[in-house]
């Protein structure tokens, strides 16, 4: 694989037709400035509302796991409780923003991906390695920024129904458009799932374990004048998901369900002072509710942000100057706390002619842990106008969750998680056709863990969370594209080790390595693909005993438009009906076959 990837750049002279790529794109979250996709020194990567669509699947997490350097354990099927591994790193370590809006949890630590609706979502940016620099805490593996559908062009409405195997069932409606000075988008949607037994152990529940979701997103611009804009964006998400939650008696007949809630909602205020100086202005709150029936269990996280950015650009010098302000907030009884964050951020970017830079510094005044610094250095040098070498160090960290430090389990003397990073970069790109190398190593201290050899467990005899470990993440990623006569050939390869480096052992639930293979052409009015995801054996826990098998899981989709209104997409997901398990005794999907219709009518 690695050797059909690096000949990407010798098959340019067979290539025909030549398509556009994401290189021209304009992307915000590698500094949170706009910059295109082909300057950046960062490792990014961008999803487009197609690709969701021909992806075959069910939820957000399992359009990621596609992605290079992507991995994600779930307990059972579509809204049950999911973790996602950005090269290697904890759930936690990844900052999640929708629409800017920034999205966590003060109980678990990290985002509910099992909450977040894919209905919804019109774009994603994937930044691998911390960006702890730009963004503060949480960002010591990435950020994946998500996008919601923004209005454009005329009046554009569109519904859409769809039916699956395990019953399954959508139907979505919306509508987008802009004037002259107004733009605008509202979109809403309901998916449900008679579902898979997804815990098929003896004593548990033996029933079927389905879902149902719905989903509203909203966005409304006003262009004040050619130099000012505000912009308002809305999110919200409800979902009810059947679960078995324990083998003792009466959970073998017991219907358990997670209820989790989702709401983001976002005010924004962009001015251009001149041709060289703009600023925004935002105020932000994210929503997180996760609530068990009938066994009673309630925690609620509610996040308010507040940010002030300022940029100069000079010729080929973009300057940033930001203030930011992070309030967190966690009922989940006994526990109803706050904390905050203040801080104040500065960064440089240069690039002119085949040199790049970018260096970024931030300082973080924590409520209860002082000051905190973050900063990163990266530099890239262009070999030839298609091969690109980049370098890059970086330092992060992460304060402890509110749950950790204050519920019968925490310990209120926990230290915040740190991280250095280095990596190395080759990349290549002409045309259609893309290349990419990334050699990375990470090293975490005071790694929270649970253990019952923890010190400090007051409240819990059988143990507590504790700083007691030490994490290295360090790994390699290929990634190409490549357009051979009318067929798109895409492919990625991830080998780490992320290990434990106080006991040698590696971290629960990732694997060595991990790669995904995709293809599509066109055959007469069709777009037809399909792809593998392929994954090496992982550990089910950190001591290294229970192995969760390797897999491979093969997709294929068509979809053709059946007249300039109408389009119809099918897709069979896990063709060869694969078995295999994401955790240990939880149960996947089967084989299982979507087909949708929708209406959208052209402009």
């Amino acid at each position: 694989m690695l050797a059909a990837l690096a000949s990407f750049s010798s098959l340019n002279a067979h290539s025909q037709t030549p398509t556009t790529v994401a290189l021209a794109e304009t992307v915000v979250t590698a500094t949170r400035t706009e910059q295109p996709l082909e300057d950046l020194v960062a490792d990014v990567t961008v999803i487009d509302r197609d690709e969701i669509e021909r992806s075959g699947a069910t939820s957000l997490p399992d359009v990621l796991v596609r992605m290079p350097g992507i991995e994600m354990a779930r307990n059972g099927g579509p809204g049950t409780s999911t973790s996602l591994y950005l090269r290697g790193a904890e759930t936690r370590f990844t900052a999640v923003f929708i629409d800017g809006v920034r999205v966590d949890s003060q109980s678990t630590g990290g985002a509910p991906w099992e909450a977040i609706p894919l209905a919804q979502i019109d774009r994603v940016e994937i930044l691998r390695g911390p960006a702890g620099a730009v963004y503060g805490s949480d960002a010591l593996g990435g950020v994946i920024q998500i996008f919601t559908r923004k209005g454009q062009g005329g009046f554009a409405p569109y519904a859409g129904i769809g039916l699956g195997t395990y019953g399954t069932r959508k139907w979505e409606t919306g509508f987008s458009g802009a004037g002259e000075s107004f733009d605008y988008s509202l979109g809403v949607a309901r998916e449900a799932s008679s579902g898979f037994n997804a815990r098929p152990v003896t004593g548990y529940n033996p029933d079927d374990d389905g879902y149902a979701v719905e989903s509203l997103s909203g966005r409304l611009g006003w262009q004040l004048n050619s130099a000012h804009r505000l912009e308002a964006t809305l999110l919200a998400s409800s979902m009810d998901a059947q679960y078995d939650a324990s083998n003792r008696s009466p959970a073998s007949t017991r219907d358990d369900h997670a209820l989790n809630l989702l709401q983001t909602k976002g005010l924004s205020w962009r001015g251009k002072w001149s041709d060289s100086y703009s600023t925004l202005l935002s105020a932000t709150e994210s929503r997180v509710q996760y609530e068990t029936k009938p066994s009673a269990y309630l925690t609620m996280t509610r996040l308010n942000g507040y940010l002030f950015q300022n940029e100069w650009r000079l010729g080929a010098h973009l300057m940033t100057a930001a203030l930011e302000r992070k309030v967190d907030h966690l009922e989940n009884s006994p526990i109803n706390r706050d904390r905050s964050q203040d801080a104040v951020a500065l960064g440089y970017g240069w690039r002119e002619r085949q040199h790049s830079l970018q260096v970024n510094w931030r300082h973080d005044r924590d409520s209860e842990f002082g000051g905190q610094d973050s900063g990163s250095a990266a530099y890239g040098f262009a070999l030839t106008p298609s091969w690109r070498a980049t370098a890059s160090a970086g330092t992060a960290f992460r304060a402890p969750t509110l749950y950790q430090r204050f519920s019968s389990y925490g310990v209120s003397t926990l230290q915040p998680e740190s991280s250095t990073n280095q990596e190395l970069g080759l990349r290549y790109a002409q045309g259609s056709s893309q290349f990419g190398i990334v050699v990375y190593r990470s090293q975490v201290s005071n790694l929270i863990t649970y253990s019952t050899s923890a010190t400090g467990c007051v409240n819990s005899p059988n143990g507590c969370y504790g700083n007691t470990a030490q994490a290295e993440y360090t790994g390699l990623t290929v990634s190409g594209q490549y357009r051979y006569a009318d067929v798109n050939l895409k492919a990625s390869l991830d080998l780490q080790n992320p290990r434990d480096t106080q006991t040698d052992k590696l971290l629960a639930r990732r694997a060595s390595h991990h790669a995904n293979l995709s293809a599509d052409t066109r055959l007469g009015r069709w777009l037809v693909g399909g792809g593998v995801h392929l994954s090496g054996a992982r550990y089910d826990t950190a001591d290294n005993t229970t192995v969760l098998p390797g897999y491979a899981v093969a997709n294929l989709h068509a979809s053709t438009k059946l007249n300039k209104d109408w389009s119809v997409l099918a897709r069979i997901d896990n063709l060869t009906d694969s078995a295999y398990q994401l955790a240990s005794g939880y149960a996947t999907s089967g084989r299982s076959l979507y087909v949708a219709l929708k209406w959208a009518p052209l402009r």
